[in-house]
């Protein structure tokens, strides 16, 4: 594989994602010589990240071609590699929606993103539209890799490999590395010297095995000793008194937050900060916009470009592996099954450590999940099956029993006002109709 590729970025219009991921593109001496492609159907906020893209290319005079367009088919002709992380607007507006609407009829999720009648909606809106490009991929670019960043990861990573099973796909998420964070300050070692591996569900994963390299002695008894005092009085971004309950009764940590994983389950409720998982919500939505805000005003100025900086996002060193072929762990990604866990489906998207090189992602095999928590999971797969059958065949019939199916629904009413009233109200978000 030459180093001389086209990396495209489908929702670059996001400033966010688009000058994070530019960012490390442009500190990869792998990929120099490349061409990225910035594309979205918002020509305004396009033009805008092409433009601070731009000007950091050229201020630190890299080899790299740079281009944009609102043609999708044009975009990805000769790609290589696809970086997909589109969300339907106004995000928040319907995340909030999602959130509250169930509410209203007794259901006690904790958000509604990724879990919970929540994600039953958020597929609707956005898998359609991400299915859409990859059916152009498959046209044009059959051989690229798509990586996907868009929530809710593992329903769409689901739909993607039901329908197009031969497209090269992985999706990511950075919760893993943003929690292990967290393990080398509770054990009180730098997390250089700690051998870390977590399996499971994106948003519903836990850590599996925790070692410290130096003496090769296991962890995770002194975590289940003092994690969960360590959890409960930590005050950080998002709530943590659900996983303390977590690790003490499973005696296996989650790698996320209250606000995930007590999407998944109907006694979250009970145990999870509630006004820590609300204030993560809100406070997160004005920090994007305080964001947003600064960087179009250095922009006006001619000095966006010092926001075109690597993030923590890890697309580009995947990349990097496979050209390279590095044969390196990345310690999290979101893959079909293939017996990974053996005592969940085949046929599940799970998220493990893989090893990277020219012949793609190949997930690292755990074997048995612990049962207590594989118990969850099924029921967590069984509900993401019947939600990306209601969009595949487009059947309201098969979307109730998804609501019915999620164990965070209590009552048959419940399921069937929440699912009358979503399709009701966010019915022009929604590119298919169910009958």
């Amino acid at each position: 594989m030459s180093n001389n590729q086209k990396i495209v970025l489908i929702g670059a219009g996001s400033l966010q994602f688009g000058l994070g991921t530019l960012g490390n593109i442009l500190e990869s001496k792998v990929l120099e010589g490349s061409t990225i492609c910035l594309h979205d159907i918002n020509a305004e906020n396009l033009a805008l990240t092409y433009k601070v893209c731009q000007l950091a290319i050229n201020n630190r005079k890299l080899d790299f071609t740079l281009e944009h367009t609102t043609n999708r088919p044009e975009a990805l002709k000769n790609a290589n590699f696809i970086i997909n992380a589109i969300e339907i607007p106004p995000r928040f507006k319907l995340l909030d929606m999602d959130y509250r609407v169930p509410q209203e009829f007794g259901c006690k999720q904790i958000a509604g993103e990724c879990g919970g009648p929540g994600a039953l909606f958020h597929s609707l809106r956005v898998i359609p539209p991400i299915l859409d490009i990859c059916e152009d991929v498959q046209k044009i670019c059959p051989n690229a890799y798509f990586i996907n960043f868009s929530n809710p990861l593992s329903h769409i990573c689901l739909a993607i490999k039901r329908k197009y099973p031969s497209l090269k796909l992985v999706g990511l998420c950075h919760e893993f590395q943003h929690f292990i964070v967290l393990i080398s300050k509770m054990l009180g070692t730098p997390l250089s010297n700690l051998e870390i591996t977590g399996y499971g569900l994106n948003h519903f994963g836990n850590l599996i095995d925790i070692k410290y390299i130096d003496s090769g002695i296991d962890a995770y008894p002194e975590v289940r000793n003092t994690g969960p005092e360590f959890l409960r009085k930590l005050v950080a971004y998002d709530g943590f008194q659900l996983i303390a309950f977590l690790l003490e009764t499973y005696g296996y940590c989650p790698y996320t937050t209250d606000t995930h994983y007590g999407e998944f389950l109907p006694w979250a409720w009970e145990y999870a900060d509630i006004p820590a998982a609300r204030h993560f919500q809100r406070t997160y939505e004005e920090y994007l916009n305080f964001g947003l805000k600064k960087i179009k005003r250095l922009i006006e100025r001619g000095k966006g470009d010092m926001f075109v900086k690597p993030d923590e996002e890890r697309a580009i060193s995947i990349i990097d592996g496979i050209i390279t072929n590095s044969n390196y762990i990345e310690s999290s990604v979101n893959i079909p099954n293939d017996s990974i866990i053996t005592n969940l489906s085949k046929d599940a998207v799970v998220e493990c450590p893989a090893i990277i090189n020219k012949d793609g992602i190949k997930g690292i095999k755990l074997g048995e999940y612990p049962r207590g928590i594989a118990a969850l999971l099924r029921t967590q797969y069984s509900v993401q099956d019947l939600v990306v059958e209601a969009i595949l065949k487009k059947s309201k019939e098969i979307a109730l029993q998804a609501l019915l199916a999620d164990p965070v629904v209590e009552t048959y009413w419940q399921a069937e006002h929440i699912l009358n009233e979503m399709l009701r109200i966010e019915a022009e978000y929604f590119q298919i109709e169910l009958e």
